[in-house]
């Protein structure tokens, strides 16, 4: 304030002016940066109930524009994260999109989504995270905390936001995962046996006698499947298609044609006897090429559809709590019972489409016993067919 005329004093370039405006109510900060190339003065200018907190604003905004960019002052992290997710993930898988869309809807959005974006402070997201451990497993925890921060990489690039917060943070441990299971052989006897002439049945014998993923299992079509090959080689399915990305398997090694046990190519045989049936009942032709899981109108299933008809069998089945398991977990079992039944890991990883061998430890380490002996003979050795028992007892 100047001491002769009572005024406010005219800021230099650079500096800083702090003044009440009476119309406003508040305190008022600005920074002189001089004249735009149009010849309007270009002063940046910030707001608040005190002194004190316009000084703190006006540190926070002189870093901004030091950094070379403004953060808008009403940029909250609902828009930072909406904005992410409708830009940034172009071309993604539509499951990654739902994954990350009801990350942010169920767990970020509620609790920091009205907060400015340029306010959001370490101290905020570490007791933001500390409040959802016992209500998240460490990896949801991972993933809730790479959608803020990757939101906020998002704004940076587009200048709205300056600092990446979400940086500083370390990730708590979460509650421990839900671990997987698998079938016992009297459990696996009973599954195969669940409402047999359905798809969901056709869909279990093949998920666990031959150890498809369930990606890979929504989105085979009859031209994989061959049960009765005429260059000699045992039935097999071509395992070519995932539901991921432009139908690419998970890895290079996911991309297998596997055999299967002659009970899998009985049931196949039949289910598309059926298919074939239904479609001349319906007026239509049965098209070759087709999905073997289709919907009634033709299309893919879910993993929710899949998941939900899974735990209907499970309870035709005789489990008391069909929702404990899901249908990776047939997967899970039929490594499983091949361990158990002596063939090597090396064997097993080669079957299931991993890596290596040692992924297959770690991840079913608590299936798998080291061994000795190759799938689909095995599996017709441990699921022996109605038809074999029967002539052995005759």
């Amino acid at each position: 304030m100047s001491e002769t005329t009572g005024r406010p004093n005219r800021a230099g370039s650079g500096e800083d002016s702090i003044y009440w405006d009476k119309s406003k109510e508040r305190f008022i900060g600005a920074v002189s940066l001089g004249y735009t190339p149009a010849g309007k003065r270009n002063r940046p200018k910030v707001s608040g109930k005190t002194k004190t907190e316009v000084r703190r604003k006006l540190r926070e905004l002189k870093r901004e524009l030091e950094a070379g960019r403004k953060a808008p002052a009403n940029y909250t992290v609902a828009q930072a994260v909406n904005d992410w997710l409708s830009q940034g993930l172009k071309g993604r898988e539509v499951g990654s999109l739902d994954t990350y869309r009801s990350l942010a809807n169920v767990h970020i959005i509620p609790a920091l989504g009205r907060g400015k974006l340029r306010e959001l402070e370490a101290d905020e997201l570490d007791d933001w995270l500390e409040s959802k451990r016992g209500e998240l497993s460490s990896q949801s925890l991972k993933m809730v905390h790479s959608v803020l921060r990757r939101a906020i990489t998002h704004a940076q690039r587009r200048g709205k936001a300056v600092r990446n917060v979400a940086e500083w943070v370390e990730v708590p441990d979460g509650r421990p995962g839900r671990p997987s299971k698998s079938l016992s052989l009297e459990q696996g006897e009973a599954v195969l046996q669940a409402m047999e002439g359905t798809w969901i049945h056709v869909y279990v014998v093949l998920s666990l006698l031959v150890g498809v993923r369930t990606e890979e299992a929504r989105p085979l079509l009859w031209t994989h499947v061959h049960t009765a090959p005429e260059d000699g080689l045992m039935p097999h399915i071509n395992v070519w298609r995932s539901v991921r990305r432009n139908d690419e398997t998970k890895t290079r090694k996911s991309r297998r044609s596997l055999a299967m046990p002659q009970q899998v190519a009985d049931v196949l045989d039949a289910h598309r006897g059926r298919q074939e049936a239904e479609c001349r009942a319906a007026g239509k032709l049965w098209n070759p090429d087709g999905l073997l899981f289709p919907t009634s109108e033709g299309e893919r299933r879910t993993a929710l559809n899949v998941r939900r008809n899974f735990r209907l069998l499970l309870k035709a089945a005789g489990w008391e709590r069909p929702n404990d398991w899901t249908p990776r977990e047939l997967r899970t079992s039929f490594v499983s019972l091949l361990s158990d039944h002596g063939l090597p890991i090396e064997s097993i990883a080669r079957v299931v489409g991993h890596s290596t061998s040692s992924t297959t430890e770690k991840v079913y380490r608590k299936q798998l016993r080291p061994v000795i002996s190759e799938g689909a003979e095995v599996m017709d050795e441990i699921f022996r067919t109605g038809s074999a028992s029967d002539a052995e007892s005759s």
